[in-house]
């Protein structure tokens, strides 16, 4: 199944019945999906005026204690961001996709890592966070898109899927999960659903005029994410155990950098592989650790370098790290990452 229509079944069968979005190569196909489907289960596709109207429909689903979603493109969650931040300072869940695309601008519709920045630090104005995931194979989608569901309802909060062109493009097979219940605002107690004269009306804000009040209430959603951070953490290690160097990757770039770990080793060059799964949180600790264990760790990024910065403050010094990327579109070979791979081994011992 091709990534991006697997993507959009994924989120239905996970209880998605809200869907707002507008086209943009190259996740258009997300919203072909849904335009197909959400008609035939009784749930709702609508095709905004523009991704600002798109996002902020959202945040009104996600106030009604329904499962909502959108997708866009880089330049498209550029333009979300203002609603994000609302979102994420009314405590509201949501899952928000970009398959991301070349920039800045317009760019170019080739696959891209550049938006990693803008996912984990940035998307949006204040002190805010998102659960971001980072998947790297089409089945790796389909299982995330349950988990970050999952996790956006029981933290309340945004989840992001940063995936990329070459991810939403091609096609793999893939196994989807039984259908899950649709989930009920019911048991959502900040859901404006109407009172029936039972209870006081809720209501959803993001402003807070005295800033003491926003100021309490912004540690305390930082202690939410702190308890995130020591529970929700994915990552995969992938031949660390004798590793003299260690790779990180993320996403589709990471499937490049594998190959070229097990050429590296076919050659004699003990590489092994560390794959941020959940870009925000990061696994800190399985970077630091590494850190402590090699001389060596490369960095592999679709970008002029943006994860690395985040894999140096975890390292703290304790090894060299050392960065390769392309840019604009362009994927890394594994013949490019392997010589990489050598030039810090020394060659192939």
């Amino acid at each position: 199944m091709k990534g991006n229509e697997a993507i959009a079944e994924a989120a239905i069968r996970n209880g998605c019945m809200h869907f707002f979005g507008y086209p943009i190569t190259p996740q258009t196909e997300v919203s072909a999906y849904m335009s197909k489907v959400m008609p035939k289960i009784g749930g709702t596709f609508l095709q905004a005026e523009s991704e600002i109207a798109a996002i902020n429909m959202v945040l009104g689903a996600a106030s009604c204690g329904v499962r909502a979603m959108t997708s866009s493109s880089s330049p498209g969650i550029s333009l979300k961001s203002e609603a994000i931040s609302y979102i994420a300072g009314s405590d509201l869940p949501c899952v928000i996709l970009n398959v991301m695309r070349g920039g800045p601008g317009l760019g170019g519709i080739q696959p891209s890592q550049a938006d990693y920045f803008q996912a984990t630090k940035a998307l949006g104005h204040g002190d805010f966070q998102l659960i971001a995931y980072a998947p790297a194979t089409v089945q790796e989608i389909v299982d995330l898109m349950c988990v970050a569901f999952d996790l956006s309802d029981k933290y309340r909060m945004p989840a992001l899927i940063l995936a990329d062109g070459m991810l939403g493009q091609m096609m793999e097979p893939v196994e989807f999960p039984e259908k899950q219940p649709i989930s009920n605002a019911d048991n959502k107690p900040y859901a404006t659903t109407g009172t029936g004269e039972k209870r006081k009306p809720n209501i959803i804000n993001s402003l807070f005029l005295k800033p003491e009040q926003l100021e309490r209430t912004i540690v305390e959603r930082f202690k939410k994410y702190d308890i995130i951070k020591e529970n929700e953490v994915m990552v995969e290690e992938y031949l660390t155990e004798d590793a003299e160097i260690i790779t990180v990757a993320y996403g589709a770039t990471a499937r490049v950098v594998r190959s070229a770990v097990e050429k590296a080793r076919e050659e004699g060059i003990k590489v092994g592989l560390i794959r941020p799964i959940t870009v925000w949180p990061f696994p800190e600790k399985s970077i630091a650790a590494a850190a402590k264990k090699v001389d060596n760790m490369l960095v592999v990024e679709m970008s002029m370098g943006q994860m690395v910065e985040d894999v140096r403050l975890a390292a703290n010094g304790q090894t060299n790290v050392s960065f390769f990327g392309r840019t604009g579109g362009i994927v890394p070979s594994p013949a490019e990452v392997l010589a990489q791979i050598k030039k810090i081994a020394g060659g192939a011992k």
